[in-house]
């Protein structure tokens, strides 16, 4: 009796023992797509002043002891999101399989952001706000380099959140994380900033960008795509992902900079597709040892181990072996952080970039390019092929262009030399109002047009600061 007894005992020793070696030495999974499966079902601008910055303010944490008015401001923007697909074996009539998530109603007119994990998968995509209503919502466009995805309900008159500015939390800060899982209404819970420009390796994208703000504040799955906000309500991070051992929260959560989400929001509502800028560099960390033989006083900055040819970096003059310590005044801590700087431009635009060479520092403007090497701005279902043939890149209107010329159309931002298009001796900006006759509202429409016509194509449009309707003929 006493050798059973015995034998019993070692085997529960033995049994506890092998849970806690497992639970110590197993490595952490990043849960990043971890929204829920939903239910089977029977099958039956942005506003332009909200992007823009001009409400965002300078803040400061005020104390931690009541977060009611910031939850009574948010909760009801914040709505669930179904993402629904036709499953292939249908038994009972017609049945649906997918995911589901939160998202954050970002204007008064029902644009909502969320994360791209959250609807990626599925077809039908439905939200439900806080209050119970349902929309169908169709999809504006996605950007999994991000994370982020934009929607648009048919509504108006939908409580909205306000943009925060990401880049004025600090560590310790309080913030709410608010989420909308399950159809449970919104849920609630608070914690602390714990570190800023963290990234975690979580994105497939080759262009992905990771500058996260990591919280202690209680995310799970479903939270996906809510909001993370200040004790002032503003919103300064779209919730996104967690590292866990078992698969909930165990401490760390991490969200999208709201000042990175503005950027890439703007960019699918006014074009579609995300506008990627590049500075034409390859990075690596700077060490001590890196440091001290660049003769630096401390370790800090992004060590450039590339320059490539014909890039906004190359033309500025940076080099090989240079260190750059800020992007347009802000630290580059990380390089997290100076991707995240440099994704919230677009081609075109010029940032200025502070450099150590040689123990000296230098300032330059760097005027940013696209993935082809070139200013131009890109638009999303287009026939790039057949519009490199005619002769010329073009791209929507933006909302802010559209009001200062009282028209719609289609710009065209490059001219292929030797081309059709160059033959007529049309210049770049010049703005196309109609083809043959017929009223062009976008890019997409200039494609479509071009694609049917034959024999000569006749351009008229307008040249912004210019009164005159200008006219160019080619032949297809």
């Amino acid at each position: 009796m006493k050798n059973i007894a015995l034998i019993f005992s070692v085997s529960l020793l033995s049994s506890a023992l092998s849970v806690f070696l497992y639970r110590y030495f197993e490595k952490p999974t990043i849960i990043y797509r971890e929204a829920p499966s939903a239910m089977y079902t029977n099958y039956s601008d942005p506003t332009s002043e909200m992007l823009s910055g001009k409400i965002q303010r300078n803040f400061i944490s005020s104390s931690p002891t009541d977060f009611i008015s910031a939850a009574e401001a948010v909760t009801p923007a914040v709505v669930n999101i179904k993402a629904s697909q036709s499953s292939d074996f249908d038994f009972w009539g017609g049945t649906y399989g997918g995911s589901s998530g939160s998202g954050v109603i970002i204007s008064e007119d029902g644009y909502i952001v969320t994360n791209n994990h959250v609807i990626e998968e599925g077809k039908r995509l439905e939200v439900t706000l806080n209050d119970h209503r349902k929309y169908p919502a169709k999809l504006i466009g996605t950007d999994p380099s991000t994370d982020l995805a934009l929607l648009k309900i048919d509504a108006k008159g939908l409580p909205n959140l306000i943009f925060g500015n990401s880049d004025k939390i600090r560590i310790g800060e309080w913030v709410l994380a608010v989420g909308n899982p399950f159809n449970l209404e919104s849920t609630v819970t608070a914690g602390i900033v714990s570190a800023k420009g963290r990234s975690i390796d979580i994105l497939d994208d080759i262009y992905k960008v990771e500058s996260f703000i990591q919280t202690d504040a209680a995310v799970n799955p479903g939270n996906s795509g809510g909001a993370l906000v200040n004790t002032n309500g503003e919103l300064v991070g779209i919730n996104t992902a967690i590292i866990t051992r078992s698969g909930r929260y165990e401490g760390y959560s991490f969200a999208i900079p709201s000042n990175l989400a503005r950027k890439v929001i703007r960019d699918l509502k006014d074009f579609g597709v995300v506008q990627r800028a590049i500075l034409g560099i390859s990075i690596d960390e700077v060490t001590d040892e890196r440091a001290k033989k660049l003769d630096l006083e401390s370790v800090e900055g992004i060590y450039v181990s590339k320059v490539s040819e014909n890039s906004g970096a190359q033309e500025a003059g940076l080099r090989k072996g240079d260190v750059i310590v800020k992007i347009n005044g802000v630290k580059t801590s990380s390089m997290p952080v100076l991707q995240e700087q440099i994704a919230r431009f677009r081609p075109g635009n010029t940032v200025k970039v502070d450099y150590f060479r040689n123990g000296k520092r230098y300032q330059t403007d760097v005027t940013l390019k696209n993935m082809n090497g070139t200013t131009a701005l890109v638009s999303s279902a287009l026939d790039n092929a057949l519009l490199e043939e005619i002769g010329f890149e073009i791209r929507n209107l933006t909302d802010e262009e559209i009001k200062r010329l009282g028209t719609k159309g289609a710009k065209v931002v490059s001219i292929y030399r030797g081309s059709k298009i160059e033959r007529t001796n049309m210049d770049p900006d010049f703005i196309i109002t109609r083809i043959n006759q017929k009223n062009i509202r976008t890019a997409e429409d200039v494609a479509a047009i071009l694609a049917d016509a034959k024999g000569k194509i006749m351009l008229e449009g307008v040249y912004e600061g210019y009164p005159d309707v200008w006219y160019y003929e080619f032949p297809k």
